[in-house]
């Protein structure tokens, strides 16, 4: 009985081994090199598995041979071990030889959910050396690597021969695809020592033809999150700077630091050397950048620009970004170089338009309410170098809170907002545009101005559904300006350290929204009405404005109970807004909205018929008592159609003074986009001319991952193409190409225009060539 029971004991150890040897194996080929241990604990070898986890194993049939001292286990043969799930045919132990042999269907899958593939794994007991054969990887991140054979040596090597590697997101729904690219191998050697995979006389295959071989190559293994090394080279062409190729280098500092330096050849300019360093604290991160350049050939940039008269050009950024707690953030964004065009020439760094903004801030965010405190410096591109004024650019803090009371106050939302900006600007901002109307965007000296308003509303409902929503609102103002007075302005301008301005407000709006309902249809029809009762504006137009220069009426803001965009400018005066909105919805998925309206000027000094630094309201439409019509349509349909048309006509004579007109597709094989913009001079604002524009962008796939694109833009008034650009792009997930051919007409010159070809390149999981501008802006639409 004793004998029979250690023979059963040798039986289920053996049985136990050869799941265990199985495993060290498979797991080998994705793993670390595990330890060379003789037990049957998984978790001496794997890490990542438990170490009170249990192995389960399961099959048809388990036949031990005594004579031939072998244990088979066959016919649906699987094992379960700490997250890792195998499975086989059959499984062979030989206690002799100490060998182990899985055979039929191997299949392993990982607990992250990587799957090994295999027709056969043959193994020692001591885990340290087998072989695989018809070896296939399928990784989570929709990678795979296949092989001939594999083999396993020393315990810490795992040798792939005649491997191939790709990347292939499509596989996972049409299993048929073919990536357009592979790299081949004769070896691939992976140490569980150094963490490093070796590639020996391996080829870059695109469309099944060899066009890169590399001899030797070792990267880090996919254990290795950061490793200090060469990183995948970038290329780049421009008309003036010239080809260039950049050869990055990664140093992991420490688990919390790291740094990437960037060797670029320009072929027109010569050296560029840059460098970024970041570390990562427990509650955020900062990043260090610096470049620079001594340039080679001058004379490829336009003459007398800034461009063209700097040799040694450099710049040092910072930006930081910190939690202080779950609410409240801390950060900034600094640029410094030695000339204002440098990181923007040569694409260093993110710019808006033609100005970069350096900034710190302080941001909180509650339930109801928000902080936000920010200083401000602009750095202004393409400044004259030898112009001190033009150099010296407009410095600006910001600080706004908004607070919402948590209860009802007298059963009505309580609201308030506070604003406090100071701005200083070391040079005159001055606009000449357009019949010699002078514009003063900003003027040399400083202003300063704390804001402070409160607002209550409450809504009721009368019998018959008429929403009557009363409103009260009071603002004060404490101005301090100290300036150099507008030469040739026309309005009073008011020059004083000590100003208060203040704005009392009551207000009444009343809705009566009508429900009307058909079998297949329902129409919501919304009479609206509204009078706010104010004092004239103090000091109107004889103050700065800095935040509410950009200034247009339509139907989105008509009901607005103040219209201007910042606090600079304040609506005074008695205005009365009417109006209808309509949305109605239909079974068929179609979908209908608009509204229209009008406003008036019951009382008081109109602010937008009054003159300010920047002409704002001019030609608005509402610097006359009775306004222009606005009016909004959009019509949605289920096939993708879209449709919206907006517009001002005037008053009188219902001329079209603006309007947008944008109708659009968006299917599943093509898509595109016909806008109209229509803006009528505006001679008080500077815009001597009508402005007509017509822009259209369409994409259309022809094939699964191909597909062309193009955009343009024409002058109606001009009779000339402004704009346009076309290209062509294949993207399959996995390979992106594309090819752009772009054209703008220089607004300096009419008869000039200024091209340029632009191709990308990309591969998943190895990286990506650029040469040129690959966007078209106006496909911003799809």
């Amino acid at each position: 009985m004793a004998a029979g029971n250690r023979e059963r004991m040798d039986l289920m150890n053996a049985a136990l081994l050869a799941g265990v040897a199985l495993y060290a194996l498979a797991i080998g080929m994705n793993a670390p090199a595990m330890a060379q241990d003789t037990g049957t604990r998984l978790d001496s070898l794997q890490p990542n598995i438990p170490a009170d986890a249990k192995m389960l194993l399961t099959a048809n049939e388990l036949v031990y041979n005594r004579d031939a001292e072998t244990v088979t286990v066959r016919g649906n043969v699987q094992i379960e071990y700490g997250g890792y799930k195998m499975v086989a045919r059959q499984v062979e132990y030989d206690q002799r030889s100490g060998r182990i042999v899985a055979t039929g269907d191997i299949q392993l899958i990982e607990p992250d959910g990587n799957i090994v593939y295999a027709e056969r794994m043959d193994v020692t007991d001591d885990f340290a050396n087998g072989i695989v054969e018809a070896l296939r990887i399928e990784t989570t991140d929709l990678t795979r690597l296949a092989a001939e054979t594999g083999e396993r040596r020393s315990g810490d090597q795992f040798i792939l021969n005649k491997a191939v590697y790709t990347a292939c997101t499509p596989c996972a729904t049409k299993p048929e695809h073919r990536s357009l690219w592979h790299i081949k191998a004769e070896r691939v050697i992976q140490n569980g020592r150094t963490h490093t995979i070796r590639l020996e006389n391996a080829y870059f295959e695109l469309f099944g033809k060899p066009i890169a071989y590399i001899p030797v190559m070792e990267i880090p293994d996919h254990t290795v999150k950061r490793k200090s090394g060469f990183l995948f080279p970038h290329f780049s062409y421009t008309q003036k700077l010239g080809a260039g190729v950049s050869v990055p280098y990664y140093w992991a500092i420490s688990p919390y630091m790291d740094a990437t330096v960037t060797a670029t050849g320009l072929t027109r300019q010569g050296f560029l050397l840059e460098g970024e360093f970041r570390q990562q604290f427990h509650n955020g991160l900062h990043t260090l950048n610096v470049a620079g350049i001594s340039q080679m050939n001058r004379d490829r940039f336009t003459p007398g620009t800034v461009d063209a008269l700097e040799t040694n050009r450099a710049m040092v950024a910072s930006r930081g970004r910190f939690e202080v707690n779950p609410r409240w953030t801390f950060g900034w964004d600094v640029l410094v170089q030695t000339d204002n065009n440098f990181a923007k020439t040569y694409d260093l760094s993110t710019f808006d338009g033609t100005t970069y903004i350096n900034q710190a801030y302080l941001t909180g965010l509650g339930r109801r309410n928000y902080f936000d405190l920010r200083a401000f410096y602009f750095d202004i591109q393409d400044a004259d170098p030898d112009s001190l004024a033009e150099n010296q650019q407009p410095v600006a803090q910001v600080l706004d809170y908004s607070y919402t009371a948590p209860e009802p106050v007298l059963g009505g939302e309580l609201n308030a907002d506070v604003n406090l900006t100071n701005v200083r600007r070391n040079r005159l901002d001055v606009d000449t545009a357009g019949f010699g109307v002078l514009r003063f965007p900003g003027l040399e000296g400083t202003s300063h101005r704390l804001t402070a308003e409160v607002e209550w509303k409450r809504t009721f409902i009368a019998p018959g559904g008429l929403v009557l929503t009363p409103l009260l609102a009071a603002r004060g103002d404490a101005i301090g300006v100290n300036m150099d007075d507008p030469a040739g302005y026309t309005g009073e301008f008011t020059n004083s350290d000590a100003l208060t301005r203040r704005m009392l407000t009551a207000g009444l709006e009343a809705r009566y929204p009508m429900l009307f309902a058909g079998e297949s249809s329902s129409h919501i029809l919304e009479p609206i009405g509204q009078i706010y009762v104010r004092p004239d504006e103090q000091y109107a137009g004889g103050l700065p404005n800095e935040d509410a220069q950009s200034f247009v009426f339509d139907a989105t803001n008509l009901f607005e109970r103040d219209k201007y965009s910042g606090y600079d400018r304040i609506e005074g005066g008695t205005r009365a807004n009417i109006g209808l909105r309509y949305t109605g919805t239909f079974d068929s998925g179609y979908g209908l909205r608009a509204s229209a309206g009008q406003s008036f000027h019951l009382a008081g000094l109109n602010s937008f018929a009054t003159d300010d630094l920047v002409k704002a309201g001019s030609d608005s439409g509402l610097e006359t008592d009775r306004s222009d019509y606005v009016a909004m349509l959009g019509v949605d349909a289920p096939s993708g159609l879209m449709a919206s048309l907006s517009g001002r006509l005037d008053e009188e004579s219902f001329n079209l003074r603006r309007a947008d007109a944008t109708v659009g597709y968006l299917g599943l094989t093509w898509q595109a986009a016909l806008t109209y913009t229509r803006i009528e001079a505006q001679p008080l604002y500077g815009s001597s001319s009508d402005q007509d524009e017509v822009q259209t962008a369409a994409a259309y796939r022809f094939h699964d991952y191909w597909s062309v694109f193009g955009a343009v833009t024409y002058d109606i008034n001009q009779g000339v193409i402004s704009r346009n650009g076309f290209g062509i792009t294949y993207d399959d997930q996995d390979t992106l190409f594309s090819i752009v051919y772009r054209q703008e007409r220089d607004t300096d010159n009419s008869l000039a225009n200024d091209w340029s070809i632009g191709a990308r390149i990309s591969f998943r999981t190895l990286g990506d060539i650029n040469v040129g501008d690959t966007t078209v802006d106006e496909l911003d639409y799809f």
